[in-house]
Formats: C-alpha cells, structure tokens, sequence
C-alpha cells in the first residue's frame, strides 16, 4: 500500500530548489512511477485555452496521444467538469481516448494555480479496478502539494 503523506512530502522536498512547472512536472511523474505500484503511465495534461484542449506535459510511460479535446475521454472530461475521475474499466467509459490499448482503469485529478485550472494528473494501469479510494484520497493530496509550490511563468 502506498503511503501518500509520505509521497507528498517526498514531491515537496524535490520541488524546494526549483519550483518552476517543467522539472516539477517531470519528477512528481517519475517519482509517481518509482513509488506506486501497477501502473503503465504517470504523467500530465497542461490545458491550452486557446485550443480548447489539454496538451501533453511530462510523462512517464509509452508514447501517448498529444492533445486532448475538453470534454473527450477521461482526460478531457475530468478537466471540462473540473473534477477527480477515478474509472474501474476505461473501455465502458463514453468516448474512451485508447492513447495505449493496454490500459484498463484510470485515474485523472485536475491541477489548479491560483484557483484556476491549469491540468490534469494522469494514471492509467492495465489492472481493472486498480484505483481505490485511498489512492483517489492519495492522489488529491499529492496534487495539494503540487498546487501550494509549482510556478507556471518564470
């Protein structure tokens, strides 16, 4: 079982140097992927308003889809409603985006600055049912943390 506290405050540590949202970004989904169990992708959409969409960030796991229109597959619809989806089996969810065909279950948590939208944490496993709500619960704080320290203009 994964201990989140402690994998909050491990993404602390690494963001006290350097806060700037690239490197950040990159580490949180490499430590994600050291640290957490059964998982195939970790990574982050950054939202692009001038195309209505979200755009691949950082990521660790096989290649993935670039751009991701709001409101389609997870991805794009846990940004549009700016809400935490936690789905059991992605191939029973309307308008599914199969960026990787192996992925059964995900979990998408928005990111905010300053109150705002600005991404998603993505997580996709090819376990169904993989995310319990511990790790919804887990995640939401590990976001938390991202939110008080990243920077987005430099």
């Amino acid at each position: 079982m994964t201990d989140y506290r402690l994998l909050a405050e491990q993404l602390r540590s690494l963001m006290e140097d350097e806060p700037y949202y690239i490197p950040v970004l990159s580490n949180a989904s490499a430590l994600i992927m050291e640290t957490v169990k059964e998982l195939n992708w970790a990574g982050f959409y950054l939202v692009d308003e001038k195309k209505n969409s979200l755009l691949l960030g950082p990521f660790q796991g096989k290649v993935a889809c670039i751009r991701i229109p709001f409101g389609k597959g997870v991805c794009g619809t846990a940004a549009a409603e700016d809400r935490t989806l936690c789905v059991e089996d992605v191939h029973q969810f309307p308008g599914h985006i199969a960026c990787d065909s192996a992925s059964n279950s995900e979990l998408v948590v928005p990111v905010h600055k300053d109150g705002k939208l600005v991404g998603v944490l993505d997580l996709d496993s090819t376990q169904f049912s993989r995310f319990t709500k511990e790790d919804v619960e887990g995640f939401e704080l590990f976001v938390k943390t991202l939110e008080e320290i990243i920077v987005f203009e430099q």
